[in-house]
This record gives C-alpha cells, sequence and structure tokens, in this order.
C-alpha cells in the first residue's frame, strides 16, 4: 500500500534544498504569492524556497509553514 498524498486542496512541489530532494505541499494561493515574490526579485521559485529555508531562525518550524508565512507579508 502507497503512502497517501496531501489533500485535494493541496499542490505538491518538489525542490532540491542543502543537496537533498524534498517535497512542499501548499495551497494554490500561496504558490502564486511565492512565485509573485520570487519574480519581484528576480529569482525562481527553487531558488527563494532554499533563501527562506536557510533563514528560518527557527529550526523547528515547519518549511512550509514558513513559506505560507512568508507569503502572507508579502501580500499584505
Amino acid at each position: 500500500m502507497s503512502a497517501p498524498g496531501p489533500p485535494q486542496h493541496l499542490l505538491k512541489r518538489s525542490f532540491r534544498i542543502a543537496g537533498h530532494r524534498t517535497s512542499i505541499a501548499l495551497e494554490a494561493e500561496f504558490w502564486q504569492a511565492l512565485e509573485e515574490a520570487a519574480g519581484r526579485r528576480e529569482q525562481t521559485l527553487a531558488s527563494l524556497v532554499e533563501d527562506l529555508d536557510a533563514g528560518r531562525a527557527d529550526t523547528a518550524r515547519p518549511l512550509a509553514s514558513t513559506l505560507r508565512v512568508f507569503a502572507l507579508g508579502e501580500r499584505g
């Protein structure tokens, strides 16, 4: 039996961060906000995600949460 995927309202994307593959599931609206932020910074989405991962002060916070909080701040 295979592991269940993310809930249907989440979109899953894969990235290579610090040499390891990881998948992140977020709502489409968060991915859109992150893509727009990357564009404003003239970065790829993968580069932005890697920067946010590297800059996490609280390493106990999941990367998906870090991305959501950043996206909210960008939209505000």
